[in-house]
């Protein structure tokens, strides 16, 4: 469950974060419509939020995801406005006089600069849909590993709380390790070399 709310919620924050931040970084339109609003969404407390989702969404998964998504969401939105707006100008003039398209100096010189910034919106993003999840579950939940959290520290079994905060390690350690393989992956420049 608690697995099955981070991976659904991170991956909604990934697929809506980093196309908002490409088109909020090149059109200064959509800089001035949706930067504000975005940002008041972030000053909001998350937490205070929460009770809110559950009546309007229920007790089911999709008010954690949701909840998952308000949290992870700004961070990476901020890490794609960064990369994206990263380039240097001069870089696109030339690439213009040399009879690039729009799409090869996007494809070939803008992502390229933007990788490393926006993956590093994606671990802190990552590290906190962990947290958001179990969050999510403490305000409404009879079942996951928050519920099985708050029932431990309820009872006093340090046993029960001590399990669950082994296997969420072991989550935020997966997650890394899959956003760093994906970043090894997709930014091959960015590799140590080999000695």
């Amino acid at each position: 469950m608690t697995l099955t709310e981070i991976v659904l919620g991170f991956g909604l924050t990934l697929v809506t974060a980093i196309p908002l931040g490409l088109l909020i970084a090149l059109s200064p339109i959509a800089r001035q419509i949706l930067y504000p609003p975005i940002m008041l969404l972030q000053l909001v407390p998350k937490i205070a939020v929460a009770p809110l989702f559950l009546v309007w969404l229920g007790f089911g998964i999709e008010s954690k995801v949701l909840l998952t998504v308000l949290m992870t969401f700004f961070p990476l939105l901020l890490a794609s406005i960064s990369g994206f707006q990263i380039l240097d100008n001069r870089l696109l003039y030339l690439t213009k006089s040399m009879g690039a398209s729009t799409w090869q100096t996007f494809r070939f010189l803008r992502v390229p600069a933007a990788l490393p910034v926006i993956f590093s919106g994606i671990k802190a993003s990552a590290t906190i849909a962990a947290t958001a999840a179990i969050v999510a579950e403490f305000v409404g939940a009879n079942q996951g590993l928050g519920y099985v959290l708050l029932k431990g520290t309820s009872t006093m079994d340090i046993e029960l709380t001590f399990a669950v905060l082994v296997v969420l390690t072991m989550i935020g350690i997966i997650i890394n390790y899959v956003v760093e393989f994906s970043e090894w992956l997709m930014a091959p420049w960015q590799r140590a070399p080999m000695n």
